[in-house]
């Protein structure tokens, strides 16, 4: 006869045999470095705003970023305030980070997402005005599309 002891115990081996397959499935945040000028005000909230979504920010400080954004392929029509780096992927700009969560996940053949410039209303640059703004993929021979408009 089965008692409820032997089902007790019949439960509990199966939760610890289960339980490290499901804490594998717990996922470290993902990290980005970014890339940005010592004293940029934007930038830093821009890396607070990544933090809040759960990703983990490397910081390098840097007084030139143009070395930076010609290695990742940044070109002037791109160009914002930062540069980042993610699983392969450039991070230009004040990119939203659920938009870098949908990059991560869908994971298309691109280089990677730019918000050109500093609009007014996106992540960082929160001063009461919302500019409308798209943010820009572009791929390794240049070409670029709209991948979301805000």
């Amino acid at each position: 006869m089965v008692t409820r002891r032997d089902w007790l115990k019949l439960a509990a081996g199966t939760l610890a045999i289960g339980l490290p397959g499901a804490l594998g499935a717990l996922e470290a945040p993902p990290t980005i470095a970014v890339w940005k000028s010592p004293s940029c005000g934007c930038c830093k909230n821009w890396i607070t705003h990544m933090e809040q979504n759960g990703f983990r920010v490397t910081v390098h400080d840097v007084e030139n970023l143009e070395p930076i954004k010609r290695q990742h392929g940044v070109t002037a029509a791109l160009a914002s305030c930062h540069t980042g780096v993610i699983n392969g992927y450039v991070i230009e700009g004040h990119v939203p980070a659920d938009l870098v969560q949908r990059l991560l996940k869908e994971r298309p053949r691109i280089a990677g997402l730019a918000v050109p410039g500093m609009p007014q209303g996106s992540p960082g640059m929160e001063t009461g005005r919302k500019d409308p703004y798209d943010v820009i993929a572009w791929d390794a021979r240049g070409r670029t599309s709209v991948f979301a408009s805000r």
